[in-house]
């Protein structure tokens, strides 16, 4: 990235996605990304009550409260995932990203990476006056004193990314009870709206979601940022 080449991330708008669409989408685009058919980008939305379970499928089911039949009634779907990480959950108020990314092209490592996940997610805590942190070791994320705030769950294959992040700006925390979220137990889950300072006045979703997009491309070295919506 000599010589103040320019390097675009190219954000996508989707709004509301139910988790399965998202996913082949991300399948597809990850295909294409490491053909060369389209460059790095993220996408921006959030999800209807969602419940994902990791790649470490045996630990992650034991982290889980309730029965299928149990979040089915809650109005919440599970899915299975080959993501990094636990079980969690996804919903609506949350603002998730899921990049699709050439590492190797941007010159980064696994590490560095989902420090730039953590980074954006700090950042953007702090735009609204709340101070946030990276997991200690062995805990994934970004925490707000012992409440996390921000879940990480990642899949790396062949130096292309995909899955990604979730940061909560008000969702309906109760969803949570019914999980061991990333599988910490003892640990409590926070959003932003919790935390900010009082008198502080959160803009809408959307303008949390492109701050979070706008702080994770600069976090990862791209020089700027180009948002398309889902039309």
């Amino acid at each position: 990235m000599g010589g103040g080449a320019r390097r675009v991330l190219e954000a996508w708008r989707l709004g509301v996605a139910r988790y399965g669409d998202a996913l082949q989408l991300q399948e597809r685009l990850v295909a294409d990304r490491k053909a060369g058919r389209v460059g790095d980008l993220v996408l921006s939305l959030q999800h209807p009550p969602t419940y994902t379970l990791g790649k470490r499928r045996e630990k992650a089911e034991r982290n889980l409260l309730a029965t299928e039949a149990e979040l089915s009634a809650l109005g919440a779907e599970l899915h299975r995932t080959e993501r990094g990480g636990d079980v969690t959950f996804h919903g609506p108020r949350q603002a998730v990203l899921y990049p699709i990314l050439s590492l190797r092209a941007l010159g980064l490592g696994a590490r560095r990476y989902v420090e730039g996940l953590e980074s954006a997610m700090i950042q953007v805590a702090a735009l609204h006056g709340v101070t946030a942190r990276p997991g200690d070791p062995g805990e994934t994320g970004v925490w707000v004193g012992d409440r996390k705030i921000g879940a990480i769950g990642v899949r790396i294959s062949s130096g292309f990314t995909w899955h990604g992040l979730a940061f909560n700006i008000d969702p309906d925390l109760g969803y949570f009870e019914h999980i061991v979220p990333c599988g910490i137990a003892g640990k409590g889950v926070t959003s932003l709206r919790r935390e900010v300072p009082d008198g502080v006045e959160l803009p809408a979703d959307e303008v949390i979601h492109d701050q979070l997009v706008q702080c994770l491309g600069g976090t990862l070295g791209f020089t700027d940022v180009e948002f398309k919506d889902d039309s």
